[in-house]
């Protein structure tokens, strides 16, 4: 073990000492969730509809700051869904940025659109807004009908994804200002990001439509859950109505007018979500102080490892705290010797680009993402720590 690579353990020992292990991101259960579960299951709501479905709903978009709420799944089915919303069809391209977990793309693939890879920002890791407008500058023209396509690929491009890495809100002034430029929709994919604000806004709320997730290592979690929110009442009824399997109200009859999908969240998950939700402001108040304390150890070991700070003007939950190594042997070795003795550690997501079935996909420069790869590391992030 190098030098570098103990005086980070060190510091990593120092806050969570031995006697446990350390997992990234576990859920907690300290609340309602029991009492609210138990509920299901005594009255027998346990399935896809019920009370804490819209009693979760409600809480979500009131905690964001948005109009309407919906609830999926998983935030996959809710990506996916807001993809359709936006318009998005086969053979479109879709922007989003190389640095993302598997699902921003696998998305668009289910759209039958090919995702197109953006580079990221140093400041925010999320899309950079500078590298967005030289891109777009190079590849985006109109056709006949008026519609933004790639020069070199002919295809339409529909939307711009922009993923709230970490929690850490993307520079959404000028991203926005940049899509408004193209004509380009906006999709916040805000699955990390519950409790982080952008210039006092929480994220969400700023673009056509955004997504979340509630898998069991989120700051708020439904075991397994996702959500659509927005602002506008036509797209939040138009979500309600493809995720519950395109259904017309009635009675008893099953009236169907076009293929839907069975996304529903079941009312089980729901009250977990419901108790979470109740927690919040606690959980992001925990998290922040770990942060601060990861932030204060690492201060000590210069830039043997640096702790990647919330960005100008913003607030973030924290999801993951992450640090950046100097380079990618650093990177493994401690990734060995931290899970080794069990803190739990791991590198960001392979880049998108990478991957066989993405790898051949249009894309800007990824100078920096390749970089960002190999020099991320997530450390445990847990709101009981």
């Amino acid at each position: 073990m190098s030098k570098g690579v103990q005086d980070i353990v060190e510091v990593l020992r120092g806050i969570l000492p031995e006697g446990r292990t350390y997992p990234l991101h576990e859920p907690i259960f300290t609340g309602n969730e029991k009492k609210y579960v138990d509920d299901c299951i005594d009255t027998g709501w346990v399935s896809y509809v019920g009370s804490y479905v819209t009693g979760f709903e409600e809480k979500l978009a009131s905690a964001m700051g948005v109009k309407h709420a919906v609830a999926t799944v998983n935030g996959t089915t809710a990506l996916h869904v807001a993809l359709m919303l936006c318009g998005v069809e086969r053979d479109h391209e879709v922007l989003c940025p190389a640095l993302t977990f598997i699902a921003s793309a696998n998305a668009i693939s289910y759209c039958g659109a090919v995702p197109n890879f953006i580079e990221v920002s140093r400041d925010t890791l999320g899309v950079c807004p500078e590298k967005l407008d030289a891109y777009l500058s190079q590849i985006a023209r109109k056709d006949s009908a008026g519609h933004v396509v790639n020069a070199q690929t002919g295809k339409r491009i529909s939307a711009l994804v922009l993923m709230h890495c970490f929690g850490h809100p993307v520079d959404m002034d000028a991203c926005l200002q940049v899509a408004g430029k193209y004509d380009i929709p906006v999709i916040e994919d805000a699955a990390e990001s519950l409790g982080s604000y952008y210039k006092g806004r929480h994220t969400g709320g700023d673009g056509k439509l955004s997504i979340l997730s509630f898998n069991g290592n989120k700051v708020v979690t439904t075991g397994g859950g996702g959500a659509i929110a927005t602002n506008d009442t036509a797209l939040a009824q138009r979500a309600k109505f493809l995720t519950t399997t395109a259904k017309k109200p009635h009675a008893y009859l099953f009236l169907h007018e076009e293929v839907g999908y069975n996304y529903r969240l079941p009312n089980i998950n729901a009250a977990l979500g419901v108790a979470q939700l109740e927690q919040l402001p606690a959980f992001l108040a925990r998290k922040r102080a770990l942060a601060a304390r990861y932030r204060e150890g690492f201060k000590a070991i210069g830039n043997t490892a640096q702790f990647f700070n919330e960005p100008k003007d913003c607030e973030s939950n924290y999801w993951l705290n992450a640090i950046l190594v100097p380079d990618r042997a650093t990177r493994d070795s401690l990734l060995e010797a931290s899970n080794a003795i069990g803190i739990m550690t791991r590198p960001v997501w392979e880049p998108m680009h990478t991957l066989p079935m993405y790898k051949h996909c249009p894309r800007a420069d990824l100078t920096l993402t390749a970089e960002l790869a190999d020099r991320i590391v997530n450390i445990p992030s847990s709101a009981n720590l």
